[in-house]
């Protein structure tokens, strides 16, 4: 019986478990680091705000013929955001509800390859775009 027990240590230091000191960590904690990266708690965020409908609509035109996300904000969005859109990074619950539920749904991506979302605020329509997450 005492080889068993020798047999079972021997499995566990394969797995990362040294003995029963307490000093070895739990194997399943690995898995709270994806958790993190999904609950981030700012994001570094673009967008592009048109006041009208057909205007939001002129900017996703030229996303999709392949014009850089900043260009095309610099052209369309009529707010102070005009330098390419860009508003830095956003804490969750700064931004307006609407926009927020959109940004944080948002795969990362970059000015030339943009993965973009649309959302309607008080403020008018958003074309929004996240560059990273913390």
């Amino acid at each position: 019986m005492a080889k068993k027990k020798e047999d079972s240590k021997g499995k566990d230091a394969a797995k990362g478990k040294k003995d029963d000191s307490g000093k070895s960590k739990d194997t399943k904690g690995g898995s709270s680091s994806k958790g993190e990266a999904k609950g981030a708690q700012s994001l570094n965020v673009r967008h592009i705000l048109c006041e009208k409908h057909s205007k939001k609509e002129e900017a996703l035109a030229k996303l999709r013929e392949g014009v850089k996300f900043d260009e095309v904000a610099k052209l369309y969005s009529e707010d102070k955001a005009r330098q390419g859109g860009a508003l830095g990074w956003k804490t969750k619950g700064s931004l307006a509800p609407e926009f927020e539920a959109v940004a944080y749904g948002l795969e990362n991506s970059t000015t030339a390859s943009p993965k973009y979302g649309e959302a309607k605020t008080e403020f008018g329509y958003h074309i929004i775009m996240v560059e990273g997450r913390k």
